[in-house]
């Protein structure tokens, strides 16, 4: 499988730099998909606490902001299942 590469958003944030000052990703690096396959579902996709308790969405592949709905209907060319559902709950366990 393939390693997905860096947006240019993602080269240009600094590695040390708190996430509220990534940079919000744009139509360049998120496609809009009408299935399963969404931030909200990839591997990658988190969110933090921000400013005044509002939720900050966050690709960290990309390292970039997402803008909040597009999570729900929107992916990257780097989109991955969840590991969770890939191993299935606790592997180490088993």
């Amino acid at each position: 499988m393939a390693v997905p590469r860096p947006s240019p958003a993602a080269l240009a944030a600094r590695p040390d730099s708190p996430i509220e000052e990534w940079p919000y990703l744009d139509e360049a690096v998120l496609l809009k998909t009408r299935s399963r396959k969404v931030c909200m579902t990839c591997h990658w996709f988190r969110h933090h606490v921000g400013v005044n308790c509002i939720p900050v969405l966050t690709c960290q592949l990309h390292q970039g902001l997402i803008t909040h709905g597009e999570h729900l209907t929107s992916r990257c060319q780097g989109w991955t299942d969840d590991m969770t559902r890939q191993r299935g709950w606790a592997p180490e366990v088993a």
